[in-house]
């Protein structure tokens, strides 16, 4: 069985870590031996971007800056730990990819323009076999993550952007229907959200 490529994706708060390390689990228990990565991070470049990136403090940088920065990460990863690991048959597993740059960097007009990044900077036959986004509504999700204050410069920038983020999950949901599952992160356990992760996965397992 060919190893898969499977981005946990969601707005802050909808518990992509947990859903993460549940899948982790049960692929643990198939013998998959799964590599779990975080995006920005999981390298020297990705970690110390990420700090610059989340910083509440930072100034404000224009949305294509930080999409440059992003994808500076995820070129590290894919090259780095993602290609490697699906040559040696193991899954891998990422909280966040290029779904997450769409739907925060790719704001008001640039959707398209993130794309364009994608395709150059991800290989066809890098790509993810499959993108699971735990979908929350935007209040609940700002909510969960403390309102205006948040944890980090994404969380805290108010309700009308994580409006916005959810519009481009679901836009990105809309554009790509066979690699991604939508699953709902509230009124259900945390249980019942991994037995659905875990399907997802299975149904698009080449």
């Amino acid at each position: 069985m060919a190893a898969g490529f499977w981005v946990l994706e969601g707005m802050d708060g909808s518990g992509k870590s947990t859903q993460a390390e549940l899948l982790v689990a049960e692929l643990e228990k198939a013998g998959r031996r799964p590599l779990h990565l975080r995006e920005p991070g999981s390298t020297g470049l990705g970690e110390g971007l990420r700090k610059m990136l989340l910083d509440r403090d930072r100034e404000s940088w224009d949305a294509r800056t930080e999409a440059l920065l992003f994808f500076a990460a995820r070129n590290e990863l894919l090259r780095s730990q993602v290609a490697p690991a699906l040559v040696e048959g193991r899954d891998v597993v990422c909280e966040r990819f290029t779904p997450s740059s769409v739907a925060y960097q790719g704001q008001d007009g640039l959707a398209d323009w993130v794309l364009a990044l994608d395709r150059l900077v991800v290989d066809q036959d890098l790509q993810p076999h499959g993108v699971l986004i735990l979908d929350l509504e935007p209040a609940v999700s700002f909510a969960r993550v403390g309102g205006d204050e948040g944890h980090d410069g994404f969380e805290s920038r108010g309700l009308v952007f994580q409006e916005k983020v959810r519009e481009g999950y679901l836009a990105y949901a809309t554009a790509n229907p066979q690699r991604t599952a939508l699953i709902s992160a509230d009124g259900l356990t945390i249980a019942e959200i991994a037995v659905q992760v875990l399907q997802a996965v299975e149904e698009r397992r080449q």
